[in-house]
């Protein structure tokens, strides 16, 4: 009798965790693909890059003399970076995608 009551409460919980694990893994996706992309826009999230990994992103996207990183409040590293010659304002979201401004 135990053995049914446990597991007619397992087939009852089991949908639930798989559905939120789903939902969980689809708002925040690990990065799967080491290339960089640039955008245009960043996208708030919970960020792990550390500062040096954040550095060497956003130095493969091809900008030299990253400096000033600092996570701001929506999980965004920001700083400023060199390319062609020009000063830019780069940032580095959750996801890896590198912006400049």
């Amino acid at each position: 009798m135990q053995r049914i009551i446990f597991a007619a409460a397992f087939a009852v919980a089991l949908p639930s965790i798989a559905c939120a694990q789903m939902a969980a893994s689809a708002h925040n996706p690990a990065i799967k693909d080491p290339t960089v992309q640039t955008t245009t826009e960043t996208v708030a999230g919970r960020n792990s890059f550390t500062r040096s990994q954040a550095a060497t992103r956003i130095s493969k996207a091809g900008y030299s003399h990253v400096n000033k990183l600092a996570k701001d409040e929506n999980g965004i590293w920001q700083g400023t970076a060199m390319k062609d010659g020009k000063s830019f304002m780069v940032a580095l979201d959750y996801k890896g995608d590198v912006t400049a401004r």
